[in-house]
């Protein structure tokens, strides 16, 4: 590797081995190390950041400025943990239209307050025309553990319940009918959303609530590996268990892709313990946010990532190389 490629930055084996061979390497430090999705720091606060430049600005279901709120504040929920401050950085190409800018903005604003986090401080910089693609955004959080929490991508234990909070892949496939005008069904909506109250909810299991991740970059498929690489198990999850709308599904079988692979932005996949899996469903489909949820397999020691299909075969779940579609968020 000697140049960098869009699919260094779409999740998967090629941003997994960018990580590790160029930024631990640099970086190195315990809190780097964990490769969770927020960083624990002083005891019981979380820092997280994240960067944002999806294509179109604007997309069914949302925008780049609700997912710019939504991605931090659930990076930082993903730890077991309530978000509390955001900052907000702007890089904007000369020429972006204000309305635009202001609309975007306004979204920011709105979404902040559903999730009732407050933007504490921010950055704005302007560069030449053709720089960059209109405007990118980065948010970064503050936020902390609730009482009890003990929430990492290393606590997986074979036994444990593997649960998502709602239909995969809504995101990923809204995004890509918007950009490449393919005309499947309009109700294609991103899911993108704050889930940091499904997260409260969730956290009065305390520790038996042990993993939580959202399937963004690399969708369902990664997020099952990551977990299975950091917590040494292996994942085998039930195809006839899996929600997806109907819409999405269709649309993947016309185009041949695994929506697996497919990012949500409003979606979380939970892992707890055995006993507390009805309970944790319950909670789930009680939110909001989470009122599609299901079982979706289970934590098992062969340190593979495993489907059990409906025909009642089992095949070893594809990774992906990098996002199927650069820019998805």
């Amino acid at each position: 590797m000697d140049k960098i490629l869009l699919p260094h930055g779409g999740g998967g084996t090629m941003m997994e081995k960018l990580i590790e061979e160029v930024f631990l390497e640099a970086f190195d430090n315990e809190y780097i190390r964990a490769m969770e999705d927020a960083a624990l720091v002083f005891g019981n606060l979380t820092f997280t950041t994240d960067s944002f430049t999806v294509k179109p600005l604007f997309f069914p279901g949302g925008d780049i400025g609700r997912l710019a709120i939504c991605g931090t504040v659930n990076d930082a929920s993903m730890r077991g943990a309530k978000p509390l401050f955001l900052t907000a950085a702007f890089i904007i190409e000369e020429g972006f239209p204000l309305d635009d800018l202001k609309k975007i903005v306004k979204s920011m604003g709105e979404t902040a307050k559903e999730a009732g986090v407050n933007i504490v401080a921010g950055d704005t910089k302007v560069v030449e025309k053709g720089s960059i693609d209109g405007v990118f955004i980065n948010t970064s959080g503050v936020g902390m553990l609730y009482e009890g929490a003990d929430v990492s991508i290393k606590n997986a234990r074979p036994g444990d319940i593997v649960l998502i909070s709602g239909t995969i892949g809504d995101h990923g496939m809204a995004i890509m009918n918007a950009r490449e005008g393919l005309q499947f069904d309009s109700s294609i909506l991103s899911d993108v959303a704050p889930l940091n109250g499904l997260v409260e909810k969730l956290m009065t299991l305390g520790k038996a609530v042990k993993v939580l991740r959202d399937p963004t970059r690399g969708g369902v498929a990664e997020v099952l590996y990551e977990i299975s690489k950091m917590s040494k198990v292996g994942i085998k999850i039930y195809e006839e268990k899996l929600p997806v709308k109907e819409s999405v599904r269709s649309a993947c079988e016309f185009m041949g892709i695994d929506f697996l692979h497919l990012a949500n932005e409003g979606k979380l996949v939970a892992i707890v313990e055995r006993d507390y899996a009805e309970e944790a469903l319950e909670i789930m489909r009680s939110h909001e946010y989470g009122r599609e949820a299901e079982i979706i397999g289970e934590v098992t020691d062969t340190n593979l990532v495993t489907i059990e299909t409906v025909y009642g075969t089992s095949r070893i779940v594809d990774r992906p190389i990098g996002e199927l579609l650069p820019r998805i968020c």
